[in-house]
């Protein structure tokens, strides 16, 4: 019933403002078409590919020719996506992600205070790796429970519980907002970034967002001992736990040899693409194609591609058309007049704390953060070009921040659910902590934006 009643509004939408029979404004029919989408996307009105095929229709008909929009299709981001998926789900299904967890995890000398910090540790390193926030906390989870559950015999693990799979729902996606290509959305912001600022690349972005990130998984980590102080566990008995888990792994096998040899080359041509000049995207794909590669690779192309989430593909790709009507149209600059005329512009940092609370607020109702970034990542950059004292670069990474992280909602992300789903933390634990890490992610962004960044940018 639901769905039937979002989509008649979408459908009555559509006929009073699109068609060309209506005199309305190009700016207003592309407000339109945005909350047409926005209607069909968060409603789950249709499968998420299913009604980016609608925009894209929307589109064709009324706002660009079909050429432009399989264009967007085409872009070096969109396929970027498709390569993380063959590099991510090969280090997965070889087992070498479980052996990085287990490895990493064995840091904490089974201390519980220390195995939090090292999970969030953990996460980290596995956004390297696995540019997919399901797909880490997916992994992560299952390790988790399976750790628990043998440390459950030898003594409570009740608050231990609850810091480390809520921390799996904070930090894997701001973990994820650390390399270039850690998650979907910050290979979008990537490419938003890429467009405005100079000389970015994967090392200036680890440069930018690692030190803001970890300081706050440092702070999270506080708050984690206080409001969840973490039982005390005999930690011989935790560490022959981990042992033994890494010992029913065995040895190192082939494939997971040959996915580090294919992951290090990756890094380094990542790290170092200031020197030769190969793109991102360019090395996503040779990677890809290396996983598949006979003698070289770990599996076959069938295997491969029901690896790939196509349906995010599309849906990728159409959050870029999205960004591209609101650009074009002028819808973009209509808004950001708006915000400039009515807002202080003589106080910059204090407009860029209220985009980056405003941007935390809205996040709380968007479980996409894909939908929310399309909308508030182009404005950003619209806005700081007014302001003085700050770029548009910085406004940009405040706001992507801001919007990354749900903190209060279990429904605020698949993430989120994932983490529920093993049943160590309640709704309720989740506001409870939720609601001071909320407001120290907002002040550390802040603190970012109008020090650090304004000293690297």
């Amino acid at each position: 019933m639901k769905k039937t009643i979002l989509m008649i509004l979408a459908l009555g939408i559509y006929l009073i403002f699109i068609p060309d029979y209506s005199n309305f404004a190009l700016e207003l029919k592309a407000f339109a078409a945005l909350a047409i989408i926005q209607i069909l996307w968060i409603g789950r009105v249709f499968p998420l590919a299913h009604s980016s095929i609608i925009l894209m229709l929307i589109l064709s008909f009324h706002f660009f020719s079909y050429e432009e929009t399989l264009s967007y299709i085409g872009s070096d981001i969109v396929w970027l996506l498709f390569s993380t998926f063959f590099i991510s789900h090969s280090f997965i299904n070889t087992g070498l992600a479980s052996r990085v967890s287990l490895a990493v995890l064995k840091m904490s000398k089974g201390s519980s205070r220390s195995l939090i910090l090292i999970s969030y540790v953990l996460m980290f390193l596995l956004s390297l790796m696995i540019p997919s926030n399901v797909g880490k906390g997916s992994l992560v989870s299952s390790v988790f429970d399976d750790l628990l559950k043998n440390v459950r015999k030898i003594g409570e693990v009740e608050n231990l519980g609850k810091s480390l799979f809520i921390g799996i729902a904070y930090i894997t996606s701001i973990s994820g907002s650390v390399v270039a290509t850690g998650a979907s959305s910050t290979i979008y912001t990537f490419g938003i970034l890429n467009e405005n600022m100079e000389g970015l690349n994967y090392v200036s972005w680890l440069l930018l967002f690692a030190p803001p990130t970890i300081l706050f998984a440092l702070i999270l980590w506080l708050i984690s001992l206080s409001v969840f102080p973490p039982e005390k566990i005999d930690s011989q008995a935790l560490l022959q736990t981990l042992n033994k888990k890494s010992e029913e792994m065995g040895r190192l096998s082939l494939p997971e040899i040959k996915v580090i040899f294919i992951l290090i080359l990756i890094l380094v041509l990542w790290s170092t693409q200031h020197f030769h000049d190969i793109s991102i995207p360019l090395t996503g794909l040779l990677g890809a194609a290396l996983t598949i590669t006979p003698k070289i690779g770990v599996w076959t192309w069938e295997e491969a591609k029901r690896a790939i989430d196509w349906d995010m593909v599309i849906f990728f790709a159409a959050t870029i058309m999205v960004a591209g009507m609101l650009i074009q149209t002028g819808t973009i600059n209509l808004v950001s007049d708006f915000l400039v005329n009515n807002i202080p512009l003589e106080m910059p940092i204090l407009v860029l704390f209220l985009l980056i609370l405003i941007t935390a607020l809205i996040r709380l109702i968007f479980v996409n953060v894909l939908g929310l970034l399309t909308i508030i990542l182009p404005l950003s950059v619209t806005v700081g070009q007014s302001l003085s004292g700050l770029s548009p670069g910085v406004v940009t990474m405040a706001v992507f921040l801001a919007g990354v992280p749900g903190f209060l909602f279990v429904t605020q992300s698949p993430v989120h659910l994932i983490a529920f789903s093993y049943k160590y933390f309640t709704e309720r634990d989740l506001l409870k902590i939720g609601s001071f890490s909320m407001i120290a992610w907002v002040m550390v962004i802040t603190l970012a934006a109008s020090l650090y960044w304004r000293l690297l940018l």
